[in-house]
């Protein structure tokens, strides 16, 4: 949605902020409370604040109900974004049509609950005036939970595009390993050069002893994208995935797209805009929705970086439906070099997604042996899921 200034004629908002917005708390206390769903750290008192600007704004004042929620509910220029994405997907501007026509045909509810002189919700929310109907702020369900479990070949191109707005507000918990360096901590192993140093500024006098503890950096994680023909309906919202794990670790994430040939994506996913970094890889993919050579190219993988020190310690998750053209051996026989080299190795098949599934692919029965984990990528909740599997690494 835009954020230009409130005063802009074209803003959504425009005329349809009503005479004085007090009557939809519970509107208002649910759009904080998915806000807060969504990652953003809202508290009890923004969510008081939030309320009270509600109630002594205007209609003269064009987009005054998402400025007050953008200035009392966000904290960081980091929540902007997902405070606008879920803005508009909480709140139907449009006064004149039934159905929402920002996002899908989701169902459009009417929060109509007044205030009080005291600030309280009045019994009747309709007012002294039963005639005249109160202004209402119209809120429908997200669609976030309605698209989290379906599978993501079968979306339409208007749920696609709600995917992909889903997928840049997940908030990974990558895994982390053991540095050599420490820090400072109230608990720990004595730190003899600190312990030293406060010794001899207090004048040689005996001083509590100074702790440290090891510190933690981000372990990387490698993601090899199959884009063979069978895994082309899921290919664009797994590169969104990959897209979003590069920009939350872009100095600890590397991306490979397989397929007939090896090809690093790494620079391209780490544009900040997700559609600029979906076009230059495809202009870097060169055997896009074509076969599948997963043992030849695995080889090509590790011998040209996975020894090197990419897979080394890495978290690798591989995306692939396990269809393979060439020698099933072959790849087998990488799948455990692999494993030798990589802290974990997680195969992700959108297919097991499936009730009816069987791992029966020449491919995947080659491999299971050789995986740390074997998990579906049909899904946003089973990329969540996925996510948790990375993280616990």
């Amino acid at each position: 949605m835009t954020t230009s200034s409130p005063n802009s004629g074209d803003y959504r908002g425009a005329g349809v902020v009503a005479e004085r917005i007090d009557d939809a708390p519970t509107a208002l206390v649910g759009f904080a409370r998915a806000l807060a769903a969504a990652g953003v750290a809202v508290c009890s008192t923004r969510t008081a604040t939030y309320v009270a600007a509600a109630r002594v704004l205007r209609s003269d004042q064009p987009g005054a109900l998402y400025w007050a929620g953008r200035l009392s509910l966000t904290s960081s220029p980091d929540d902007l974004p997902i405070y606008d994405a879920v803005f508009e997907t909480y709140f139907s501007l449009d006064p004149e049509h039934e159905q929402s026509t920002m996002r899908g045909q989701s169902p459009v509810v009417q929060a109509s609950v007044p205030f009080t002189e005291d600030g309280g919700p009045s019994e009747d929310p309709a007012g002294a005036d039963s005639d005249v109907l109160p202004p209402v702020i119209r809120a429908r369900a997200s669609a976030a939970e309605v698209l989290r479990n379906r599978d993501l070949a079968s979306l339409s191109r208007a749920e696609r595009q709600e995917m992909a707005r889903l997928l840049q507000l997940l908030r990974p918990g990558l895994p982390v390993r053991r540095s050599r360096r420490r820090r400072s901590r109230a608990t720990g192993q004595v730190d003899p050069r600190r312990t030293v140093r406060a010794m001899l500024a207090a004048g040689g006098e005996l001083a509590a002893p100074r702790r440290h503890r090891p510190d933690t950096r981000p372990r990387r994680i490698v993601l090899l994208i199959d884009v063979s023909g069978s895994m082309a309906p899921y290919a664009d919202a797994l590169l969104r995935f990959a897209h979003v794990l590069a920009r939350y670790r872009p100095n600890a994430c590397e991306v490979f797209t397989i397929g007939t040939r090896l090809t690093r994506i790494t620079g391209a996913m780490r544009m900040r805009d997700p559609d600029s970094a979906l076009r230059a890889a495809a202009e870097t993919i060169a055997d896009y929705s074509g076969g599948t050579r997963l043992g030849e190219v695995l080889h090509a993988f590790l011998d040209r970086w996975g020894h090197r020190g990419t897979a080394r310690g890495s978290v690798v998750a591989i995306f692939s439906d396990g269809w393979e053209r060439g020698s099933a051996d072959e790849l087998a026989e990488q799948v455990a070099r692999l494993g030798r080299l990589a802290r974990t190795v997680v195969w992700v098949n959108p297919h097991k997604g499936a009730t009816d599934y069987e791992p029966v692919q020449s491919g995947i029965v080659a491999v299971l042996p050789y995986v740390d984990h074997f998990v579906a990528g049909h899904s946003l909740a089973a990329l969540e899921e996925l996510l948790g599997v990375m993280r616990d690494a």
